[in-house]
């Protein structure tokens, strides 16, 4: 799977997660609330009626007979039976009993809370009353246990919510990345036949103008239209390798040993007339036995066509390109590196976007992004360093694979070689 694919399927994943986290983080935050208003009332309901009830029995119940969980407590006053533990408390008697002022509290004991009330009565008593919060705690608990049912059941709900809606928002996001690669696949189709045919025909028109020392102005633009049409066309082939890789895996049949050292080599060949032209010097450092991959070979040699072309489109006249080949823990490793202008190092992880415009070269295009959409479909990585004025240096890390195994030669014992494919100078 390529890259481009393996992150619109993540995008879409991702947006369908965000689609059901946040209906449950809706659901979660509204229980919440719910359960902390209920919480609140209630709390302040009891609180206010259990009050008034001490206050009151506190200044006239009667000591032998007070109302249910609560007791009264006097100087002199025998308690009753079930009377609590501790009770009363003696400081706020003698409290109360000197300075005649009325004194509240909370009291925590025994696993439950009582609220005492000390105060003096109309007839000169001082009397403490105190009420157990036993049963006012106990619907708390209760409230909150069916607010944490609620709360596992919204959740499930919304998880189940959330995964419909998500499917139902998403579908159209899915289905237009879908229509998007199936267009460009088609358009491309359709494009590269007269692209083709245009290219064919402007360059005999070219070699036609050269032939009968047409004006200058004339064969300029000739040759200036057979690159444009040129370009177009590898624009195209860009497109419809992308949408191939976009497609899924390759079938196995098309993946087969490729030996790495001897593309490279036949892409360096490939180049030599713009290295000639641009008096740089290129360099091929590998073993001199095969270092094989497993891939599709022209996806492969368009990758390494393009660190190529890059390398040397961004090198000045005089400079020096090197090619490295190596094998190193069950990897091989493609290390293009040049002289030319660099790049920021911030830059280095946007080079592989498509239509980057790095601030040195000015350019559009999908080439570095189309070759990390190539190698990570074989299952490996690029990555990319350098600084301003001292090059740049891209490196390919691809797990090694298996010898090909014999075959027979073609009619005439000679091998059928791919024929050379210009490849455009791609972005640093």
């Amino acid at each position: 799977m390529s890259a481009s694919a393996s992150g619109e399927r993540v995008a879409v994943r991702r947006a369908r997660l965000r689609v059901a986290v946040l209906t449950g983080a809706i659901i979660t935050l509204l229980v919440t609330v719910v359960g902390g208003i209920a919480d609140t009332v209630m709390t302040r309901a009891q609180s206010d009626q259990v009050w008034r009830e001490l206050r009151y029995g506190a200044a006239r119940g009667d000591l032998t007979s007070p109302p249910v969980c609560t007791w009264l407590f006097a100087r002199g006053a025998t308690p009753l039976a079930n009377a609590p533990a501790g009770f009363p408390v003696e400081s706020d008697m003698r409290r109360v009993h000197r300075t005649h002022e009325s004194v509240e509290r909370t009291v925590r004991r025994d696993d439950t809370q009582y609220l005492v009330r000390t105060q003096v009565r109309a007839d000169g008593k001082v009397v403490q009353a105190v009420f157990d919060l036993r049963f006012q705690l106990a619907d708390r608990r209760h409230l909150w246990f069916a607010l944490g049912v609620a709360e596992v059941v919204g959740l499930l709900a919304a998880a189940a919510t959330g995964v419909v809606l998500g499917r139902l928002a998403v579908s159209p996001l899915a289905e237009a990345l879908t229509r998007q690669r199936r267009f460009v696949t088609d358009a491309s189709h359709e494009l590269r036949t007269p692209v083709t045919q245009v290219y064919t025909r402007a360059q005999l028109l070219a070699r036609q103008a050269a032939a009968q020392n047409m004006p200058a102005p004339h064969r300029d633009g000739l040759t200036r239209l057979v690159g444009s049409v040129g370009r177009l066309g590898e624009v195209l082939d860009d497109l419809l390798l992308s949408a191939s890789l976009a497609a899924g895996p390759a079938r196995p049949a098309d993946h087969r040993p490729v030996d790495l050292v001897a593309l490279a080599r036949a892409v360096v060949a490939e180049e030599a007339d713009r290295v000639r032209d641009g008096r740089l010097t290129v360099v091929v450092d590998g073993p001199r036995h095969p270092l094989f991959v497993d891939g599709v070979e022209s996806a492969l040699r368009r990758a390494v066509g393009e660190l190529l072309s890059n390398a040397v489109g961004h090198t000045p006249p005089g400079g020096r390109v090197e090619v490295a080949l190596a094998r190193a823990r069950g990897t091989v490793t493609l290390t293009v590196a040049n002289t030319g202008k660099g790049f920021d190092p911030a830059e280095a992880e946007r080079l592989f976007e498509r239509f980057h415009r790095g601030g040195s070269t000015g350019r559009y295009g999908l080439g570095l992004a189309l070759l990390r959409e190539v190698v990570t479909h074989h299952g490996g990585t690029v990555t990319a360093t350098g600084r301003p004025g001292h090059g740049a240096r891209f490196t390919i890390r691809l797990p090694v694979g298996g010898s090909p195994s014999v075959s027979v030669p073609p009619p005439g014992g000679r091998t059928p070689r791919l024929a050379p494919r210009r490849v455009k100078a791609g972005r640093t």
